[in-house]
């Protein structure tokens, strides 16, 4: 942990010079290569495709960007590759995800990456819906009930992925969950769901709005709860993508009578805050010339005003503040400080639920 925060604080103060350097005439690539450590259809290659043609719109010279998916570990291949390969041109940027946090914290083996060779560009939020098959006989959280002692596959990437707060919130909720792993993307994970494999599924907003309406609404699919997000006092409340469903804390609250607590419910809040609140981020190697990174930032800035983009990302990727700059260098900073204690508890958590050894 003490490794990751000067990490972190080095990005911080990079980003931090870079803010403060004069304007120098520089030209980003005319193509450039955009990493998503992902399959096609999942949370973070939708995100990328709604943010692609944004980027060549507002970013000088119109560059085109194209979309390389990587798949692989849940991220983690496609991440190592572009550490290993990625040139410091301007040419080269990388999309990440939970998916790819998470390991990094947890001092997954299969890392070979490291925060201190990028930069944060940009940093968007985004929230999560869990829904399960209308078979079941759920009609709403209101029934979850019913869902005690029946055995619900759950396709996943792995353990320590993205859904490492979802499957803290199945246990906390008492389900029965048989998670299949080696799904290539939360994408794989919601055809599973289509072909009748997986009996419960989670999908982040994007993606959700995107591919799970059409199921909610041909009563192909039954919404349970979202993740909610973190106001800026910290609690978790109602995602303002879905007003209208419950959060977690809401169906635990109505199950048992009682507001979660302990160690499971700290590790949720913190993986939830870390892999959520800082979902995707666009990375730029941080040996980048200066000049070429100031005008991506002038670029992302002036995306963010835009009118179009706002209005269409309120439709694609939820209501959610993007975050840039030394701004989202700080968040992450804050947001992935885990203590020992926490630490020790997550590693004995994942060995006894999942055999699986940091």
């Amino acid at each position: 942990m003490k490794k990751l925060s000067k990490v972190i604080g080095a990005s911080i103060l990079t980003v931090g010079c870079l803010l403060t350097l004069p304007a120098k005439a520089a030209e980003v690539p005319s193509t450039i290569n955009w990493t998503i450590p992902f399959g096609v259809g999942g949370g973070t290659d939708v995100w990328a495709r709604f943010i692609a043609p944004h980027l060549t719109k507002n970013i000088e010279g119109n560059p085109t960007v194209v979309i390389k998916n990587q798949p692989g570990g849940g991220s983690i291949t496609g991440t190592n590759l572009f550490y290993q390969r990625a040139k410091s041109n301007g040419g080269d940027i990388l999309g990440t995800s939970a998916s790819t946090l998470f390991p990094f914290m947890l001092g997954d083996q299969r890392v070979r990456y490291n925060f201190d060779k990028w930069i944060p560009l940009m940093a968007s939020p985004t929230g999560g819906v869990v829904y399960v098959q209308p078979d079941l006989g759920v009609s709403s959280a209101n029934d979850i009930a019913k869902l005690n002692g029946v055995t619900l596959p759950f396709g996943s990437q792995s353990p320590t992925g993205l859904e490492l707060p979802v499957f803290l919130a199945f246990e906390m909720l008492g389900l029965d969950i048989k998670p299949v792993f080696g799904m290539k993307s939360r994408g794989a994970g919601r055809l599973a769901f289509e072909r009748g494999e997986a009996k419960i599924d989670f999908q982040t907003s994007s993606a959700y709005m995107n591919s799970v309406l059409d199921l909610v609404q041909n009563n192909k699919a039954v919404p349970l709860f979202s993740l909610g997000i973190l106001n800026k006092q910290g609690k978790i409340v109602r995602d303002p993508a879905f007003p209208d469903l419950p959060t977690f804390e809401e169906v635990y609250a109505k199950k048992y009578g009682k507001e979660p607590s302990g160690m499971e419910y700290t590790a949720y809040k913190k993986f939830l805050a870390a892999g959520f609140a800082f979902q995707k981020v666009i990375f730029i190697p941080a040996e980048t010339p200066s000049d070429i990174i100031g005008e991506y930032q002038k670029g992302i800035q002036k995306m963010l005003q835009d009118p179009a983009f706002i209005k269409d990302s309120e439709v694609q990727v939820g209501p959610y503040e993007n975050i840039m700059g030394i701004d989202a260098a700080q968040y992450l900073s804050d947001a992935v400080t885990v203590s020992p204690e926490l630490y020790s508890w997550i590693s004995n958590w994942l060995k006894t639920k999942f055999d699986y050894k940091l």
